[in-house]
């Protein structure tokens, strides 16, 4: 039961966040392939007996390992922040859905059809006869 809760789990946030996942690995995957062409340019400059080169390519290679190792980290961190400033966005947004509603029955309906809108409490045959 454990094991189905955490493959459950496991799955769901693989679902949920595999964008950024998925952005994560091949960063990552970018960060290894760069060690591996580096010791093959290090291996072709050698046999050229061009070494003045080794001196741009050592930075080049920390660089890029450097920069999507913190854009890997930094990808992972804001997974788990909590997006409070969009639910306030929706909040004001529904604010004001509401109110432009309002203003469209105010226009629109008469006295009668506003009541009903504004009520919204709708009784089912089972209420009546629990009444």
């Amino acid at each position: 039961m454990f094991k189905q809760f955490k493959s459950a789990f496991i799955w769901y946030h693989l679902y949920k966040f595999r964008k950024t996942f998925i952005l994560v690995i091949l960063l990552l995957s970018i960060v290894f392939f760069s060690s591996f062409i580096y010791s093959d340019l290090v291996q072709y400059l050698n046999l050229r007996n061009k070494l003045e080169y080794l001196d741009y390519l050592l930075p080049i290679k920390w660089f890029i390992i450097f920069f999507n190792i913190i854009l890997s980290s930094y990808l992972i961190i804001n997974i788990f922040k909590k997006e409070k400033p969009n639910e306030e966005k929706n909040k004001k947004s529904k604010k004001e859905d509401e109110q432009d509603t309002k203003k469209i029955i105010k226009n629109e309906f008469s006295k009668r059809e506003e009541e009903f809108l504004y009520k919204k409490t709708l009784k089912t045959k089972a209420d009546f006869l629990t009444e």
